[in-house]
Formats: structure tokens, sequence, C-alpha cells
């Protein structure tokens, strides 16, 4: 069944092609497009385009086929293109004439974009509120561990002495970055097109701002050309979200593969969180932080993916944004994969105390000695070039005790003042509390 429907059949290998995985990706989409159906009935018997018994009619079938979805009972059989069709059909066979009432005054167009920018505005809610505990998380661990050390890296060399203290609430600082990047998407996604038609409005007195408070959106996207050109934008600013995020993710799982090495042997994970050889019996393989790192790479290719699908688009519809969906919401249920496994894991590391004092380390004190002896009134130059030559010659003795005390250091890594962003975050942010229980 299509709601297009015109008494002739398309050939099968091009409906095929044409309708792709709809029958499966609207499956997303249902919660959604069945709550902007009943917005729409609402809608339509107030400006007199249904009758009360009608309307009535239509919310008892929506709320079904809403309790179908919420039980996992809600199905798109092969018979039907889409989400949109399957509930015309049902809406139909239960109410006859009333059922084919309910897409009066609007398109499929507008019909999924407002199913879309529901859902991506839910998820994008959904997926802060997983980051603000995952920054929650990094936080605790930071507290507890922030007096054990552990040398800096640049070039792959040991640098100078840094804290789990820094590093974990490190990761938890740039999540709260990340999160800015989904409250954008967050923004655009709240922007009702319902009512835009096939993008040129309708004849008919609707009722916009009626169905836009209805649907808990912000704002109206006003304009109905501007309307459908949210398709494509909405999705590309959540991929610039998840893009982002998984760049964080991706460096915090290397880091973890890094630090679980024998060589370097920060930190430890479970036994039963790692995986073993076919070969080798003593192997236990960190493999959870390298998926999650290629996971999170793959996702920062996202937002190429999207753009190549639709840069070369005038305004209007097009069938090419079809593959936005196949492009994006697989995407998204990996990202939010990624996510869980990180809440449930990231507690359970366990890192080594002492891991300093190793001879190996000592050069990494050798900004101390410079230290001291501007302390003592030599020039940095002059001290930089003294201990270089104690490097060289052997004579070098590491000063290893030393006190940072400027916010963000070692001794003093602000742990409170990054908390106080978290509680920001989750006081301020329109994203917080405001999505689908």
């Amino acid at each position: 069944m299509k709601i297009w429907e015109k008494g002739f059949f398309v050939n099968e290998t091009i409906e095929k092609f044409t309708v792709g995985q709809d029958q499966e990706l609207d499956l997303h989409l249902a919660y959604f497009d069945l709550v902007a159906s009943k917005a729409q009935a609402n809608m339509l018997a107030k400006v007199g385009l249904i009758s009360a018994e009608e309307q009535a009619q239509l919310l008892t079938g929506l709320d079904e086929l809403l309790a179908q979805v919420a039980a996992g009972e809600f199905q798109i059989e092969a018979e039907f293109e889409d989400v949109h069709s399957k509930i015309e059909f049902y809406l139909t066979e239960k109410f006859g004439d009333a059922g084919k009432k309910i897409h009066t005054a609007r398109s499929r167009n507008d019909q999924v974009l407002t199913a879309i920018q529901l859902f991506i505005k839910d998820y994008a809610a959904r997926m802060a509120a997983k980051m603000l505990a995952l920054a929650e998380v990094l936080l605790v661990k930071a507290e507890r561990h922030q007096a054990d050390l552990l040398p800096g890296y640049t070039h792959f060399q040991a640098a100078m002495p840094s804290s789990f203290g820094l590093w974990f609430s490190a990761y938890a600082e740039h999540l709260l970055l990340d999160l800015a990047l989904f409250e954008a998407a967050h923004r655009v996604a709240d922007q009702n097109p319902l009512g835009s038609g096939a993008g040129f409005g309708s004849s008919f007195p609707i009722d916009r701002a009626m169905t836009t408070q209805e649907l808990g959106f912000g704002q109206v996207a006003v304009s109905a050309v501007g309307a459908q050109m949210l398709r494509g934008k909405t999705e590309k600013t959540l991929a610039f979200a998840l893009a982002g995020a998984a760049g964080t993710l991706g460096k915090l799982a290397y880091d973890l593969v890094l630090y679980n090495s024998q060589d370097l042997g920060f930190v430890t994970l479970p036994q039963e969180f790692t995986t073993g050889s076919s070969i080798m019996p003593h192997k236990k393989n960190p493999d959870v932080f390298e998926l999650v790192r290629a996971h999170a790479n793959r996702l920062q290719a996202l937002p190429n993916d999207i753009i190549l699908a639709t840069s070369n688009l005038p305004s209007g519809y097009h069938r090419d944004f079809q593959l936005l969906k196949e492009l994006l919401f697989g995407p998204m249920m990996q990202f939010a994969n990624l996510l869980d496994l990180l809440l449930f894991a990231l507690p359970e590391i366990q890192v080594k105390a002492g891991v300093i004092e190793q001879s190996k380390y000592d050069p990494i004190f050798s900004v101390e000695n410079i230290n001291q002896l501007i302390l003592a009134g030599v020039p940095f130059r002059d001290a930089y070039q003294q201990v270089g030559r104690a490097v060289e010659d052997g004579s070098y003795q590491p000063h290893r005790q030393f006190q940072t005390t400027h916010l963000g250091s070692i001794h003093n890594p602000g742990l409170a003042e990054i908390a106080a962003k978290v509680q920001d975050w989750r006081q301020r942010s329109p994203l917080f509390g405001h999505f689908r229980e």
C-alpha cells in the first residue's frame, strides 16, 4: 500500500530499489510519526476540516499504534512502502473515511521531516544525558586518583609529570565541549516543519502554531520553502556533533590501549574485560577499546558522507534525501552503544599507583631542575643549557619533589570547577530532561 497510489503499478525492480531500507529504518520514526499525526488530527478538528467524531476515532487508532510501539510489536510489513503508509492504512481499515482524512493539508514531505526533526531532537537530548553521565564518571575517577602521578607524553616520548586527576578530568571537560555541538543539533531540530506541505504550504486555514506547541517544538520553521530545506541540514548538524564527540571517545580509547600495554602499564583492565590469543596463551587484549577507537574513527567520517549525498541539491525535496536515513540512523545507534559501553567499562579500570617512580622516568623532571635554578637566580636560558648538559654527561639528578599551585595543574586540577561546569550544563541547557521516556 502506498499513500501516493493512483491506479497503476510500479515495476517490481524499480519499487524495491526506491523503497530501499525504509521499512526497517522507519521503525525509528514510528513513535514520532504517530505523535505528529495526533497533533495533525487535533489541528484538523480545530480548523473544521474533520469532525469531533473523526478526531476521536483517529486519536484512538493512533494511540493503539503507539501502544504497539511501546510493546515492541509495531511492524511495517512488506506490502507497505514506509511507516506513513502503514499508519494511514491502519486508520483507514479501522475507521474508513476518517482514516483517509489524516493526510489532509499534509504532504509526505513535511510528515517525514517532522518525524525526523522530533527523532533527532529527542536523540540529541538522550545522548547529551549519557555524555554528561560519562563526564561525571570521569570526574569520580579523577577525584579518586588525583594524587596518582603518571608520565605525560609528547611525540610518544615521556615529557613531564602528569596525573590521573588531570587526565580523567581532561576528558570530562572535553565531553562538555562536545555537548555544545549536540545543543546546536538540538536547536536546529527544534523547528516545526509541519504544515509546510510539499514545500509550498496549503490553501487550508491550518494552525501551525497549534501543532508547534502540541509537539513541543521551540519554534515554527516559518517559510514553507525553508522548512523543506531542513532536510539534510538537521542531519548534517547532528553528524558534526557525532563526529566531534567520537573524536573525544576515540582519543580516550587510544590512551587506554596504550596505558594498558606492558611497556607503559599505567592501568589494568579486569580480566573479564579482555580477550585472548589463539596461539599466545599469555595475551589479555584490550579489544573493547580498540573497537571503540575504530567505531569512533568511522563516525568522524559521517559529516562527509552526509555532505556528499546532499551538497549538489537545489531547494525543494529530492529522493536523494532518503539515503540520509541509511547514512545516519545506524551510526546514531552505534554512538549510543559506545557511550553505554564506556559508562559500563570506565568505572572498572584499575589505576596503577607509583608508576612514575621508575628510574626510566627520571628525565621528565628536568624542567623542575630548571625551575630550581631559576629560583636561585639563574636566567631561564642559562638554566636550560645547564640542565641539558647534565642530562647529556650523566650528572643529572632529578628533582622529584615539586608542587604546582595554578588552576588546572597536577596539584590543583580544578575538579570542583569542572564539576561546576557539569552542573551548569545540567541546569541551563534545554537538552536535559526533555526526551522521550
